[in-house]
C-alpha cells in the first residue's frame, strides 16, 4: 500500500496562494485592456510612433501606480481591522477568560463536535495558545499570515505592468500598416489566456470566462478607436 505523503500544501496556504495568483492574473488583465484601449484610441487619431509610445507609457505608469496605491490602501485597511480584532480578543481573554472558554467551546460545538469533545478541545487549545485559537476559530484570522500591504502593492504593480507591456510593444514595434492588426490580435490572444487562467484558478467555466474577456477587450478597443478616429477626423 502506498503511504500517504504530506508534502502537499495545506488548504489554507493553497487558498492564499490561489488568491495571489488570481489577483496577479486579473491585474495583468487590467493592464492589457486599459493600455490597449489607450494606444488603440490614440492610433485612431494618429500613426505617429512617438505619440503612441508616450500615450502607452503614460497609461502604463498611471495604471500601475494607481493599482499599487489602491491595493496598498485596501490591504492596509484590512490589516488594521485584523490587528484591531486581535487586540480586542487579547483584551477579552485577559479580562474574562472563563467566558471566552465557553465561547470557544460553543464555536467548536457549532462545527459538529459533541459538547464534551468541544470542551476538551477548547481547553487544550486555550492551554496551548488561547489567542491563536480564538483568532482562527472565532475570527477566521491566522496571526502568522496577516495580509501585507506592501506585498499586495508590488504584486499589483508588477502584474499590471507586465500586462500593459503587451499592447504597448505591439503598437510601437511593427511597421505603421501592421500596428493596429498586430495589437488587436495580440491583445485578444492575451485575453483568451488570462480568461482561461482566471477560470481555472477559480474552478469556473473557462469558455464563459474567455468569452467575457474577449468581448470586453474587443469592445473597449472598438470604442476607443472610434473615439480616436472621430477626434482625429475633426482635427482635435
Amino acid at each position: 500500500m502506498t503511504e500517504p505523503t504530506h508534502d502537499e500544501a495545506h488548504q489554507g496556504a493553497l487558498g492564499s496562494r490561489l488568491n495571489w495568483l488570481r489577483a496577479a492574473v486579473l491585474g495583468a488583465n487590467d493592464g492589457i485592456v486599459s493600455t490597449a484601449g489607450i494606444v488603440v484610441g490614440v492610433a485612431g487619431a494618429t500613426g505617429d510612433r512617438a505619440t503612441l509610445l508616450t500615450a502607452g507609457l503614460a497609461g502604463l505608469l498611471a495604471g500601475s501606480m494607481s493599482m499599487a496605491a489602491g491595493e496598498y490602501v485596501s490591504v492596509s485597511t484590512q490589516r488594521d481591522s485584523e490587528l484591531a480584532a486581535l487586540a480586542m480578543e487579547k483584551r477579552e481573554l485577559t479580562e474574562q477568560p472563563e467566558a471566552e472558554l465557553v465561547e470557544l467551546t460553543e464555536l467548536l460545538e457549532a462545527r459538529g463536535l459533541t459538547r464534551e469533545v468541544a470542551l476538551e478541545a477548547a481547553e487544550q487549545l486555550t492551554a496551548r495558545d488561547a489567542l491563536r485559537a480564538h483568532a482562527r476559530v472565532e475570527l477566521g484570522i491566522d496571526p502568522d499570515e496577516l495580509t501585507n500591504p506592501w506585498h499586495a502593492a508590488w504584486a499589483s504593480f508588477l502584474a499590471f505592468t507586465v500586462g500593459a507591456l503587451l499592447p504597448l510593444l505591439a503598437i510601437v514595434l511593427p511597421p505603421a500598416g501592421w500596428r493596429l492588426p498586430v495589437t488587436v490580435v495580440s491583445v485578444l490572444a492575451a485575453l483568451v489566456l488570462t480568461g482561461w487562467c482566471s477560470a481555472r484558478l477559480g474552478a469556473a467555466d473557462a469558455k464563459r470566462a474567455v468569452l467575457r474577456n474577449v468581448v470586453g477587450g474587443a469592445l473597449a478597443m472598438g470604442v476607443t478607436y472610434a473615439a480616436g478616429s472621430l477626434l482625429g477626423a475633426v482635427g482635435v
